[in-house]
């Protein structure tokens, strides 16, 4: 027999589908015991806790008697791994910003009249100007009818004409290769070789990525594998950027932190690194070393000497090295030089450069460039396993290519205007304007924090950001745990909420028990910097006696 009970219709009985005794649901096809009528909403048991975990879906009777459905992906069926993701340089002081953007614009008064974001190095978004060279050539590749006109320089349209020529179709628009466009490839390989004075650049060792996070994550992604005692681990610098703490989450991988020694300038400790792998390898299988240089957040850049006995360390330990190096044009301090991984591999000779496995990224957004929004870059692999990367280039096919765009900025990073060409002189002058200024605002960084009592900075060597120490109050540190926050998060929110200056807490990179840091860009231009820096001042002073 059926039922009409709130616009549904239920049968009832059995038969060869359902068995006697059962309810059927003709809009949730769900099986209810008979006994259970007289029916009613109350009559209709949900889901349990156990089949809701299941993946079961729960149903609810609405007012109206009709049911609805529970969403399929909820918070306890999701990927648990997501839910270990944590990303601070957009987490939540800069949503809190965002908000208190969007209130000073409906008219909510505040003591600060804007918001001064310097959580990110975004350099465009502070007001850095985009390299002439690069936009000319990047317009001509988006719509070649402009090659046709007398505004651009001819060595502009003879770098777009070679990039469209090697695009289908003559277009940026049509997807490339997986590993990257062939010509851009071979001009990354060219730039390596001049770079790393002669070492020898494989093209098809050289894959384009989708800024230098996607090869990141590609080469974790090769990497992780194991389970318990066996699974993973990689070695990451604390204070890290939080890239790499939230893809070994998303992957599963064992987080294996080294301690940065913040007392030498940051620099890496060679004990600190012996200690750290023994203590590891109690519990899982380091496989990766990662090494960001210069560094991020601490801005130091590593010696020679340093970058030696890393490798030695990885060779003996048998390691896979993973060299970030996206801010090799920014070193600013006197008496520091970039030194690239691969260089410094080969010129210790074959007993290292023909073992050592090595990784090495670049990007477009960061050094002079600051094309963030471009996600262009490039990776190189060294002495990988012929089998692996076979699996490597599988990989990257999946995700098809990376922009076609962002391939082109690459190409034009690497493969600049040289002397002669008549955009030469303009690129210089606007590439040694742009680090001369970023120099001048890290010693300016690094000078006026360091006048703060209750703060200390090393000195900005490199990068694009400070990491300052700061002393926080017993009793603010206590209101924070009260809170469920870390110190300096509190200290940061607290700094957002009364000066509009958003900082990201230490917390959210790391660092030692019982030390409170944040990380502030230097991008900002000087004006606005001075200004930023002249508020934190006021505020330490005002959160210390607050709190003392």
């Amino acid at each position: 027999c059926s039922v009409l009970n709130g616009g549904n219709v239920w049968f009832f009985g059995g038969g060869a589908q359902y068995p006697a005794g059962y309810l059927v649901s003709g809009v949730r096809s769900m099986l209810i015991p008979s006994q259970l009528s007289p029916f009613s909403p109350q009559s209709i048991a949900p889901l349990g806790v156990s089949e809701r975990r299941r993946g079961l879906a729960q149903e609810k009777m609405t007012e109206n008697g009709v049911f609805s459905r529970d969403k399929v992906l909820t918070i306890d069926t999701m990927n648990p791994r997501v839910k270990n993701v944590e990303y601070a340089v957009r987490g939540p002081i800069v949503q809190r910003a965002m908000q208190i953007e969007k209130e000073l614009r409906e008219g909510l008064k505040k003591p600060f009249t804007e918001v001064i974001k310097a959580n990110i190095g975004d350099a465009h978004a502070m007001g850095q100007q985009p390299i002439t060279f690069f936009r000319q050539v990047l317009a001509l590749c988006s719509y070649p009818e402009l090659l046709n006109e007398n505004m651009f320089p001819e060595d502009a349209k003879n770098r777009a004409r070679r990039i469209l020529h090697a695009c289908g179709g003559g277009s940026v628009g049509a997807y490339s290769a997986s590993q990257g466009i062939d010509c851009v490839r071979q001009d990354v390989a060219c730039y390596i070789e001049r770079r790393d004075g002669g070492v020898p650049c494989d093209p098809d060792n050289v894959y384009l990525t989708t800024g230098a996070s996607d090869g990141i994550v590609t080469m974790l992604k090769l990497l992780v594998c194991g389970e318990g005692a066996s699974r993973t681990g990689v070695m990451i610098s604390i204070p890290q950027y939080p890239l790499y703490s939230a893809a070994l989450a998303e992957l599963g991988a064992v987080q294996v932190n080294y301690y940065l020694n913040e007392e030498k300038c940051w620099s890496m400790d060679l004990s600190e690194l012996e200690s750290s792998l023994a203590e590891a390898r109690k519990h899982c299988n380091p496989k990766a070393l990662c090494i960001i240089n210069p560094g991020n957040p601490t801005g130091q850049v590593q010696s020679r000497q340093c970058i030696e006995d890393v490798i030695r360390f990885a060779a003996k330990e048998r390691l896979f090295l993973m060299a970030d190096e996206v801010y090799q044009d920014n070193v600013y301090a006197e008496g520091c030089q970039f030194h690239s991984f691969k260089k410094v591999l080969f010129e210790l000779g074959p007993e290292y450069s023909d073992n050592v496995e090595l990784a090495s990224f670049h990007s477009t957004s960061k050094c002079y460039m600051g094309e963030c929004g471009f996600r262009g870059g490039y990776m190189e692999v060294i002495n990988m396993d012929a089998e692996v990367q076979a699996q490597l280039s599988k990989l990257v096919s999946v995700r098809l290519c990376p922009p076609v765009p962002g391939q082109a900025l690459m190409d034009l990073v690497v493969n600049s205007p040289q002397p002669g060409e008549p955009s030469h002189i303009t690129f210089m002058k606007e590439r040694t304007a742009t680090l001369s200024l970023l120099a001048e605002k890290a010693k300016l960084t690094e000078q006026i924090l360091n006048t703060v009592p209750g703060i200390t900075c090393n000195p900005v060597q490199g990068a694009m950001y400070s990491f300052p120490n700061i002393s926080l109050p017993e009793k603010s540190i206590k209101e924070a745990k009260a809170l469920g926050q870390a110190p300096d998060m509190f200290y940061c929110m607290n700094l957002l909420e009364e000066t509009g200056i958003c900082l990201v807490p230490g917390s959210g990179f790391g660092q030692k028990d019982g030390t409170y840091h944040f990380r502030m860009t230097i991008l900002p231009p000087t004006d606005k910097l001075k200004i930023l820096l002249a508020k934190v001042k006021e505020f330490h002073q005002k959160f210390t006696q607050q709190y003392s």
